[in-house]
């Protein structure tokens, strides 16, 4: 069957066109939707009435949420979407219950803003949004289970996220139980008197609002004071996420400081060893689990305790407490650094600088607190990025205070250090500065005093005065640290780490512990477009949680939902809510069913943060129309639970950008780990397998001023670019609308259709590399399906050409080869290999000529159908099959049929070819040699030379060295 030329294409009334592809893109839709095809069907009811249906193993196949972006889709967002949907028509084929669906990540800051911009309400555009993107997705074919989409703000769907919340706050972590427990267990405990109170005193006696206090400090969910990213030109409190590394909010561009802040928090430090040793579990790439040990930050060393004395050498009643994993070096502190947010900093700061204090400690400021405020002004303005970059110059300021080093008895000054965060061990570090890089510096700059306590092997002697930079290293002897009834000296780290801890916890002034990078989840947002939290409180100021009963909180109808802004640049501000304003929302009268009666109460007025949604949509996808359960342990059990290969359970596949390696992904895994201690889900990881597609780019043009031009206006001239006769620039980016090189799925799908679409992007190359968009290069895949199609169907007449003959060995051979190919290729997501097989095969047929063999044909549309499923279905229905073939049978490869007959092996003599031998592909390594040394022409290349080496390498070479 040959080629058409393009003047016949034209003509034949019966060929595949985007027209002709457009109509039945949107018939096979439409019959998808009718009849239900892709329902996944749920234990408990759906498969009772259905044996072989529930005899079939399951797959649940998910997406990352996507956010419903006003710009709408461009061609990289559903190249994982279209991978997703490939492999999910895939295990459908070959037997499998498949829940695969998409929802919708709806709340937010970019929702937010733009209704502030426009004046039209975030629910307004978001859901028009919505409706716009459902469309664009279901053009493109995908097979999801339209039941089970919801979008977060849905109030169905945000009451359970409220419900999940108050599970969390109603929990403490019980570290002798390893577990998360009702917080009632806790309160038991402290009303029994099997636990003491803070202060002793019993628990009857305390009031209501200490209590509250006492159980905050165990709540897995709580509210504290803490230093957050305070953005005064967004009005808004800011994850580190949302800060750019210059100190600057990533949208908007304003100044972000720290400020001290009431916040929820999530406890999710209590699950920091579950969250590392539970990483072996799961498929995963290696690269994502070593952000995420890495953002948990594991490390062992001590707590050391240094009293805080007075300037006179007066004892206070204050100490600072540091952690080091170096306390072998404990000898060698000769200052110490607080971040500047310490809460022990007012406490120590004196009215006056000591007596011979130095001039480059005090900053030029006449007192330490003039001092000190200044400093704080200063850290305030910068990003914790900025704070710990290895900048050469190191500023800060001397307290005014001195500590006591515990092993050797010297007094030490205490500076505050921008380099010092609060978000990492205590806030405060012990200076070792012969043995630290970032410590020397400061040392240097300050004229501090150094103690070289780790011998160096390096030659550079003992005295740091000479040296031009710290000397570390952990496989050392220790020197000079020998008093306070302890000695060091001539120990090895490790062996100096052991005895130092040892001594401290004698003494009770440290201890060895675990220290973690991890810090708790700030979980508050000043917005109004955010779920809101299920907690009021009361006159005295106590929280409580709202009852199920009253679940969901609904946020008001508004009509000034912008958060308050400030002067951009004045730190001394703070947060006012958009929800603070509606004061009927604010203010209600409840019966929280706690015996009290009706009693006044206030509305918590922040929000939560977007991520909350996002941490346990997975689950909700099993059953999201139970309005008595989150999910039923039925359908979390069938489609999430522990099975064989996946111990920890959870979704069997995960798609999405390695972008959320580390937040999203470890806050779902921590919200279901509660979930699992409480006993409301079998699976203690929501995420068994992930993978991360690559992300499609595209070229920026820029023209002189550096401006992004049309970058489909933009000509190739002799390897140069023009833009309206102006030399432009050309760099491969991001595609996006702001750089003026988008490209809709839309676009392509009018003009190719939606099957040619999903086929390049899976041709592009390997779905977790990035690859450049060429548009022109689609055509590739559009010949591919009209030859497809020119192979079946008839395209002067529109009848199928497909005969009922036997094919010859030779196709049979190679149907049964890209078979086997293909499945393998899709099993293992390289559906760009699959293509070049199933094309291979096609050209094979296209070359041939004829009618195609109907045992040919229908395995071979088969093959093509989970890749483009609207021509498949078509041509599936013209072959005289009634049912949509989503659920046929994936072809099966004939073994015998893929090993080829006879392979050619290569024999060498001297390196150079002296025959080609024709073989059985099973031969032996014995066998081949023998053949060889047998075949006349090596007979002949020999002469009767002594052969002294036979390299066999079956079936493919044999090497002779003579």
């Amino acid at each position: 069957m040959s080629e058409t030329t393009p003047a016949a294409e034209t003509a034949a009334p019966h060929r595949y066109t985007a027209e002709l592809a457009a109509r039945i893109e949107q018939s096979w839709q439409d019959h998808w939707d009718e009849h239900g095809t892709f329902a996944a069907p749920n234990p408990s009811g759906e498969l009772d009435g259905d044996p072989e249906q529930a005899a079939r193993p399951k797959k649940f196949i998910m997406d990352m949420f996507p956010y419903p972006s006003g710009a709408g889709l461009h061609v990289g967002h559903p190249l994982g979407y279209i991978a997703t949907d490939v492999f999910a028509r895939f295990q459908r084929m070959t037997g499998h219950n498949v829940l695969h669906t998409l929802g919708f990540d709806a709340f937010g800051l970019p929702a937010e803003q733009y209704a502030v911009q426009t004046g039209t309400h975030p629910r307004v555009s978001t859901e028009a949004n919505i409706v716009n993107m459902r469309e664009q997705l279901r053009r493109l074919g995908l097979g999801h289970d339209r039941r089970r989409s919801f979008a977060t703000i849905d109030p169905d769907y945000y009451r359970w996220t409220q419900w999940i919340f108050l599970q969390i706050y109603n929990s403490w972590y019980d570290e002798s139980a390893g577990r998360a427990r009702p917080i009632d267990t806790l309160i038991a405990e402290f009303a029994a008197g099997t636990r003491p109170t803070p202060d002793g005193r019993a628990w009857g006696a305390l009031t209501d609002a200490e209590r509250a206090d006492v159980l905050s400090d165990h709540r897995l969910a709580y509210a504290a004071q803490s230093p957050v990213n305070w953005c005064p030109g967004l009005g808004t409190v800011l994850a580190n996420e949302e800060v750019t590394a210059d100190g600057r909010s990533e949208r908007g561009n304003y100044p972000v400081f720290k400020a001290n802040l009431r916040q929820w928090k999530m406890r999710i430090t209590a699950y920091a060893d579950r969250l590392l040793t539970d990483l072996d579990a799961l498929d995963w790439p290696e690269a994502i689990k070593l952000q995420q040990r890495n953002w948990i930050g594991r490390s062992e060393g001590a707590r050391v305790d240094f009293p805080v004395h007075e300037a006179s050498g007066a004892h206070t009643e204050h100490a600072v407490t540091i952690f080091t994993t170096r306390q072998d070096t404990l000898f060698g502190a000769t200052y110490m650094v607080l971040a500047p947010e310490h809460a022990l900093v007012d406490s120590i700061v004196p009215a006056s600088w000591p007596e011979g204090t130095h001039e480059v400690w005090t900053g030029g400021h006449a007192t330490p607190a003039e001092a000190v405020a200044a400093y704080r002004k200063q850290a305030a303005s910068k990003s914790d990025v900025e704070r710990q970059a290895e900048a050469k110059d190191k500023t800060g300021v001397f307290t005014g205070a001195f500590a006591v080093n515990p092993v050797s008895g010297e007094p030490v000054p205490v500076f505050i250090a921008d380099y010092v965060l609060m978000g990492y061990g205590t806030g405060a570090i012990m200076a070792v500065p012969a043995h630290d890089s970032r410590d020397f510096a400061f040392a240097r700059a300050f004229e501090l005093p150094m103690r070289c306590v780790v011998e160096p092997t390096d030659g550079r002697g003992t005295d740091p005065a000479s040296w031009d930079d710290a000397f570390v290293a952990y496989d050392a002897r220790i020197i000079q640290s020998a008093g306070a009834g302890i000695s060091l000296d001539g120990l090895g780290v490790v062996e100096a780490k052991a005895a130092i801890t040892a001594w401290l916890t004698d003494r009770g002034i440290g201890e060895g512990t675990v220290n973690y990078r991890l810090r708790d989840w700030l979980f508050s947002r000043q917005r109004y477009w955010g779920e809101p939290f299920p907690i009021v409180y009361d006159e005295d100021g106590v929280p409580h949680a709202l009852p199920d009963s009253m679940l969901p909180v609904e946020l008001p109808e508004v009509d000034d939902y912008s958060p308050r802004t400030f002067d951009p640049d004045d730190a001394n501000t703070s947060p006012e809510t958009p929800l603070s304003r509606d004061a009927d929302w604010v203010t209600v009268e409840l019966d929280l069913g706690d015996g009290r009666g009706v009693r006044r109460y206030r509305r918590e007025t922040n929000t939560m943060p977007n991520w909350a949604g996002s941490c346990w949509y997975e689950l909700r996808y099993l059953d999201p129309h139970n309005s008595a359960q989150m999910v039923s342990a039925e359908a979390e059990a069938y489609w999430m639970g522990p099975r064989e290969g996946q111990p920890a359970g959870g979704v069997d596949l995960y798609v999405g950008g390695a972008e959320h390696a580390v937040l999203h992904l470890l806050y779902a895994r921590f919200w279901h780990k509660v979930l699992y201690d409480l006993g409301h889900v079998s699976s203690f990881e929501p995420f068994h397998k992930l993978y991360n597609q690559g992300m499609i780019q595209a070229f920026v043009y820029r023209d002189a001023r550096g401006i992004a031009v049309p970058a489909a206006e933009v000509e190739e001239r002799d390897g140069a670019y023009y833009h309206q006769g102006e030399q432009v620039s050309r760099l491969l980016g991001k595609m996006g609308k702001s750089l003026k090189n988008a490209v809709t799925p839309d676009e392509i799908c009018a003009e190719y259709g939606a099957d040619t679409l999903r086929l390049y992007e899976m041709a592009m190359g390997p779905l977790d590399v990035s690859r450049p968009w060429d548009t022109r290069a689609v055509v590739g895949q559009y010949r591919l399906l009209q030859r497809l199609w020119r192979n079946v169907v008839d395209e002067t007449t529109g009848e199928v050409t497909v005969v009922d003959t036997e094919p010859d060995e030779e196709t049979l051979r190679a149907l049964h080869k890209a078979i086997d190919g293909v499945t393998a290729d899709m099993a293992g997501l390289r559906f760009n290999t699959a293509i070049a097989k199933i094309t291979e095969l096609n050209n094979h047929l296209t070359r041939t000529g004829g009618p195609v063999p109907r045992a040919i044909a229908e395995p071979l549309v088969l093959l093509v159908a989970p890749l483009a499923p609207h021509v498949a279905e078509e041509l599936w229905s013209r072959l005289g099959h009634p049912a949509s073939l989503t659920h046929a049978p994936f072809p099966v490869a004939d073994p015998a049929l893929v090993q080829d007959e006879a392979v050619t092996c290569v024999v060498q003599i001297k390196g150079k070819v002296r025959a080609r031998l024709e073989v059985a592909p099973d031969i032996a390594d014995a066998d081949l040699e023998a053949v060889a040394l047998a075949d006349p022409a090596v007979v002949a290349a020999l002469g009767g030379a002594q052969v002294r080496k036979v390299i066999v390498r079956a079936p493919k070479l044999v090497n002779i060295v003579v």
